[in-house]
């Protein structure tokens, strides 16, 4: 396996806590800790523009496949909503006070979830975008949100350790999952569905059978928190990203670790915290944003 960065993309004058692929090829947007949401174009590598102003920071952004909508999450707990044919800013959805993390669609139900500080997920249409319920699932922050390939079930990872598990088709809890020593940060089910992968403030990375939901295998992936976890779209790896500044990746049929993008290992990468990844270009380029208020464009071959 070979790694090398093939682009920095600069700009950003605060820590980048997100990215986002649009529908349309070679875009990328990011926000984070600064005054705008970001369009860049991937095939030059270049800034576009600021998409649009936000009054406090941006913790998730989210465009779901099939709709002209991005979707943003903020710290005030508005989402502001980006309607692309219109190119405007149409009316927000307003019902969590506290900061929202995480924004996910269950393409087959045409809902939104939106998961925030406040303990609760709220569930809207995306047709209407009306609110549809609002799911009590913790008394503490829901941190992110992982929906099972077949969309029969979703992970919700949460400040008090736990993941919880629900029946999409009704919003019924099926299992709470133990065993992370603290807070949950990422979640990704493996694209086959047979196992979801949880990535923690505790560095660990646990792996839980998404039939039995008991605990396959625990990584002591990083030095600190695993922020984000992404499977690759073809081919048996997945990526990490961590507050240690590094980024590892992983098979994911046997587990293994065979690569390690850090400054330690030569690599030329962020120097801060590493927030969010993202597999593009058919899984050959992964994208990742840092606190460093960097973007680096980083090529794979397997």
């Amino acid at each position: 396996m070979t790694v090398e960065k093939i682009a920095e993309l600069t700009g950003h004058t605060n820590p980048i806590f997100t990215l986002e692929l649009s529908q349309k090829p070679g875009i990328l947007f990011t926000g984070g800790n600064d005054k705008g949401l970001v369009e860049w174009g991937l095939k030059d590598n270049s800034f576009i523009k600021v998409m649009f102003p936000v009054p406090t920071s941006i913790y998730a952004v989210h465009g779901p496949v099939g709709y002209p909508l991005l979707f943003t999450g903020l710290r005030s707990g508005e989402v502001l909503v980006f309607d692309f044919i219109k190119q405007q800013l149409i009316a927000p959805l307003r019902t969590h006070k506290a900061p929202v993390f995480d924004i996910k669609s269950v393409q087959s139900k045409k809902e939104l979830l939106i998961a925030s500080e406040d303990g609760t997920v709220s569930v809207w249409s995306l047709e209407t975008l009306s609110l549809l319920h609002t799911i009590k699932v913790s008394h503490d922050t829901v941190r992110c949100i992982a929906v099972s390939p077949n969309e029969k079930q979703v992970a919700f990872g949460c400040r008090d350790n736990t993941i919880r598990i629900y029946d999409l088709e009704d919003y019924n809890l099926v299992k709470v999952l133990e065993g992370h020593t603290m807070a949950v940060f990422s979640l990704a089910y493996a694209p086959d569905g047979s196992y979801l992968a949880s990535g923690s403030r505790d560095a660990q990375v646990k792996i839980w059978d998404s039939l039995t939901y008991t605990e396959i295998k625990n990584i002591p992936a990083h030095l600190f928190a695993v922020n984000h976890i992404a499977f690759h779209p073809t081919e048996p790896y997945f990526a990490t990203a961590s507050m240690d500044k590094s980024i590892k990746i992983w098979g994911s049929d046997d587990f293994k670790l065979y690569k390690i993008i850090s400054r330690e290992k030569g690599f030329p990468t962020h120097r801060l915290s590493i927030n969010k990844l993202g597999w593009y270009d058919e899984g050959t380029k992964l994208l990742s944003v840092s606190d460093d208020k960097e973007v680096m464009v980083w090529d794979i071959n397997f």
